[in-house]
């Protein structure tokens, strides 16, 4: 098959350090190829992405309207100029504007809540049968349905390889948080019930500098960091994460809003480290309550999960990880959406 793929503007393929869907795009296009697909990614300007084609967006940014229209116009370029099989999107829905009435299987795969109206628009403007729809959590999906169309639940995945399990750490061994360092990922409730529970406590990630994530910083982090019982190590590089979650007694990242995945709680199961995190979004989709960590609802219940993290058995996180979220098990159910999507247009043409 000939595959296009889209990553947003703002994107680099792949992200120098951590990321999210830029990491995803980057192992699906790697695993695609691997699998004898030729590949085509249309991303930011600069991305090292080793694509069979690229094509740099000529606009930077997704929230302005002009930058949008040429990007829109720059995917048909590149569709007319790769001639897919399908067109696989990760970017914006808008992009896709001039294609939408082409034969062209199309699928538009969301990693955040999608908008109702703008997907029952691109139904309504589409051909027949040739827009799809995937999700990254059963809790992305059943808000997309709201719009219409045909939606199929694809997690993000981990390359395995990355992540060393770890099979028994010390008693002693802290707790870690690995996120963006803001109110929404719950560090300062880590850092409450680390203290409370007596358990030291790293915390690495990146500082969120606009908004008000400097007075969340200044007021409810660096107050509490001591270097012993609670560190700050910064953002860290995968052969970081893996040495840094793996050596973990468990990560704790206990979130205060609905988290679309959060490839890091796979990754985490990858290093066979238990999770504490809440049972918001798509968290139930990943940990099973009592078998790969804590879900918690309160603070006296965080404790009580630190306390009772000798219940968990590591290898079966790391069971988890290779059962549901390698890319050995998910890159192939995008290639099944391929060969379904294309087979559908080849029906109605």
């Amino acid at each position: 098959m000939r595959i296009l793929l889209t990553a947003d503007p703002e994107l680099q393929v792949p992200p120098r350090l951590y990321g999210g869907i830029e990491r995803i795009v980057d192992a699906l296009v790697r695993g695609l190829r691997s699998r004898g697909h030729d590949v085509g990614l249309v991303a930011r300007a600069g991305s090292t992405c080793p694509a069979d084609a690229f094509f740099p967006w000529p606009g930077e940014r997704s929230q302005n309207r002009t930058d949008s229209v040429r990007n829109a116009f720059a995917l048909a370029g590149a569709a007319k100029s790769f001639r897919p099989d399908v067109l696989h999107s990760f970017s914006r829905i808008a992009y896709m504007t001039p294609l939408l009435r082409a034969r062209l299987p199309k699928i538009m795969s969301y990693q955040r809540r999608p908008g109702p109206r703008n997907t029952a628009r691109a139904m309504r403007l589409a051909r027949r049968g040739t827009m799809r729809f995937t999700g990254c959590s059963e809790h992305i999906c059943r808000q997309g349905r709201e719009g219409g169309g045909e939606w199929t639940v694809i997690p993000n995945f981990v390359e395995l390889e990355k992540f060393a399990f770890q099979d028994a750490v010390p008693k002693d061994a802290p707790l870690v948080f690995l996120s963006r360092i803001e109110r929404i990922k719950g560090a300062h409730n880590a850092i409450a019930a680390a203290r409370q529970a007596g358990v030291p406590l790293v915390l690495a990630g990146n500082r969120v500098e606009e908004g008000e994530g400097p007075r969340y910083w200044k007021e409810e982090i660096e107050p509490h960091i001591d270097g012993g019982r609670v560190r700050h190590v910064g953002p860290v590089d995968d052969a970081g994460k893996s040495e840094l979650l793996g050596s973990a007694r468990a990560m704790i990242v206990p979130i205060e809003w609905d988290e679309p995945f959060g490839i890091v709680f796979a990754e985490s199961l990858a290093c066979g480290t238990p999770v504490i995190s809440s049972p918001r979004g798509s968290l139930p989709e990943i940990v099973e309550e009592g078998i790969h960590g804590f879900l918690v609802r309160s603070p006296e219940e965080t404790v009580s999960a630190i306390g009772r993290l000798s219940e968990i058995d590591r290898s079966a996180c790391r069971a988890r990880a290779e059962s549901h979220f390698a890319g050995s098990v998910v890159i192939p159910r995008y290639v099944s959406l391929y060969e379904r999507a294309i087979a559908e247009a080849g029906k109605r043409r």
